[in-house]
């Protein structure tokens, strides 16, 4: 694993067209919380929200691939207008291929973050392998940048921000709140 200064991660970072999300213990601590009903809760990050919402704008696509399907994902994927999502099955690396197919897309200009075993096939093809501190050690392993925020708590805003950074946006899409 790189630290987030290493040349090699910018121009990874650089060539990103498209960043794939895992959800729990990414887009949320991983926490499930269970009603009197049996229905699962999940809290998610608005800054990381917001972090999506800058990427969209500078260009990027975005999607989301969990192996849990969840409502909720749903909801908060339309909500950030996320097009691409795929839910149910641990077998993520089947619509991680359909999709490159269908964006004409490489393995090189897309970038994924995961925290758990699942996840290690896209973590293996990403060209940008993400991972947060709290992921498991063979994802970290796999990782070439693991965030300094954990899953649920700014680990996506802050991948996000490094992403424009490295691709040259960041002052741009940060200038629309500095009036």
């Amino acid at each position: 694993m790189a630290s987030e200064l290493d040349p090699q991660n910018l121009a990874r970072a650089a060539k990103v067209k498209l960043f794939i999300f895992d959800v729990d213990g990414v887009l949320t601590d991983g926490s499930l919380h269970y009603g009197a009903d049996g229905e699962a809760f999940k809290t998610f990050n608005v800054q990381d929200g917001l972090g999506i919402k800058l990427l969209q704008e500078s260009g990027v696509l975005t999607g989301i691939i969990s192996a849990r399907r969840s409502p909720q994902v749903t909801a908060r994927a339309k909500d950030l207008g996320i097009e691409f999502v795929h839910q149910g099955g641990h077998d993520k690396l089947t619509p991680f291929r359909a999709l490159l197919a269908q964006l004409e897309l490489t393995e090189e200009q897309v970038a994924f973050i995961g925290d758990d075993v699942v996840d290690l096939p896209l973590l293996s093809r990403a060209g940008f392998a993400v991972s947060v501190p709290n992921g498991r050690a063979e994802v970290q392993g796999r990782a070439h940048y693991v965030t300094q925020h954990a899953g649920g708590h700014g680990a996506v805003r802050e991948i996000c921000e490094f992403v424009l950074r490295a691709q040259g946006n960041y002052d741009r899409i940060m200038a629309q709140f500095l009036v």
